[in-house]
């Protein structure tokens, strides 16, 4: 796809953003598991995918919602932290929270050195933040009705408290690196995962409404089929109660009549992380030819 292409409206086309990256990788995943075959050719921004009525380009998350305000993209995925730092003016359209690396929820926490005199949010009045996110922070101050002095932060924001700041907004996943830098946190400010938003005026053409509920429907159904499994057994007749009672489904089992009369076919879905335990509790209830499958996508 050509630079001069995209936003082309000479033929129906879905304007896609897709995020630059720590987002990268794991959204490319996910619209394959959903069914779309991407490609990022190197130092492009226009990514190639496999069907004709979308067209798409990588732009780092934190101006994404920016431009679908402006109606550059109809929609695209971006963090929910960086949605309101912007103060977009978008439609979310679904929460892509999923158990793959950085599509896992993060915290924007508001941290001091460990000792200090600062307890609580209350006590940074007249102080100074360090912060990535400043309009994400001014506004928490005002709602909390606290008078500090916000700083852009480039980055090491975790190493600032306490000379050059007293406390500092930063974002963290496992904690870890605030606890290196002997922090403590005394208030999350926002917990952000990554959103598939849109323009509101584009919402309006029922073309790309319809487009859009259906790459939903897709992406949905392939983070719902993520952290579950198929299950499929043989199971004697007599022994179909007990094996049931195990059985935590997502919906009702179906169960299948075999050849022999005496036995039944039960097949499942369960969460992946189950099946550990479950399985020998169903050899011993008298299931047998146990076979576990992966899923892509679970719709509807």
């Amino acid at each position: 796809m050509s630079d001069k292409s995209f936003g082309d409206r000479s033929t129906r086309k879905l304007r896609l953003g897709l995020p630059k990256g720590s987002l990268q990788e794991t959204t490319i995943k996910l619209f394959a598991l959903a069914g779309f075959t991407v490609r990022i050719a190197s130092r492009s921004y226009y990514p190639d995918i496999d069907d004709p009525e979308i067209e798409c380009i990588l732009i780092r998350p934190q101006e994404m919602a920016r431009y679908v305000e402006q109606g550059v993209m109809d929609c695209a995925i971006t963090g929910r932290d960086w949605v309101i730092e912007s103060g977009a003016d978008v439609e979310e359209m679904a929460n892509l929270e999923a158990p793959w690396p950085n599509y896992v929820p993060v915290r924007w926490i508001l941290a001091v050195k460990e000792g200090s005199k600062f307890e609580k949010p209350e006590d940074l009045q007249g102080g100074r933040i360090a912060a990535e996110v400043v309009g994400m922070t001014n506004r928490y101050l005002e709602e909390k009705k606290i008078e500090a002095n916000v700083e852009f932060s480039w980055g090491a924001t975790e190493v600032k408290p306490p000379i050059l700041a007293d406390a500092i907004v930063d974002v963290t996943e496992t904690g870890s690196s605030l606890r290196a830098n002997n922090l403590k946190v005394i208030d999350t400010i926002l917990v952000s995962t990554p959103r598939l938003v849109a323009n509101k005026a584009s919402l309006e053409d029922e073309w790309v409404r319809a487009k859009i509920d259906r790459l939903v429907l897709l992406l949905k159904g392939a983070i719902a089929a993520a952290s579950r499994v198929s299950l499929a057994m043989n199971v004697p007749r007599s022994n179909l109660e007990a094996v049931l009672t195990l059985l935590p489904a997502l919906n009702t089992p179906t169960i299948s009549t075999l050849a022999d009369q005496d036995w039944v076919d039960v097949s499942t879905v369960i969460e992946e992380k189950l099946v550990r335990e479950l399985l020998p509790r169903l050899v011993e209830a008298g299931a047998r030819g146990i076979v576990e499958s992966p899923l892509n996508k679970i719709v509807g």
